[in-house]
């Protein structure tokens, strides 16, 4: 499954696996959302709720798509975030973790507060 994600300032895709979180944003697509950044990490709310999975972490890659589940919101790490420890992406808490970017996530740093988000199938 691949995603394609869009701002005002840029767009990437990225590649889902099959998770339970996963299909269930797949069938919500599209949806817009209003992008929050925290360090460097771009989120933003989705219609999905969804458990925690057996898997779910909150050390990540740089460029993971990882679900919130306590927000109920996609976290896209590029960079360290406020909570992190010599420079890795410390998520707020642990996350399910839906696939990764397929290009440079850097590219997320064009994201700013209050951007609109779309996120459609690609």
């Amino acid at each position: 499954m691949r995603i394609r994600i869009l701002w005002p300032a840029g767009h990437t895709t990225a590649t889902l696996r099959r998770t339970p979180t996963s299909e269930a944003l797949w069938a919500a697509l599209p949806i817009t959302s209003s992008a929050n950044t925290w360090g460097e990490e771009v989120y933003f709310g989705t219609p999905v709720a969804a458990p925690i999975e057996e898997d779910a972490a909150q050390v990540v890659e740089p460029g993971t798509v990882a679900f919130w589940t306590e927000g109920d919101s996609l976290a896209l790490p590029y960079g360290p975030t406020p909570v992190s420890r010599a420079g890795e992406c410390r998520l707020a808490s642990p996350c399910n973790l839906l696939g990764a970017l397929d290009g440079d996530p850097a590219v997320l740093r064009t994201v700013r507060p209050g951007d609109v988000i779309r996120v459609q199938r690609a």
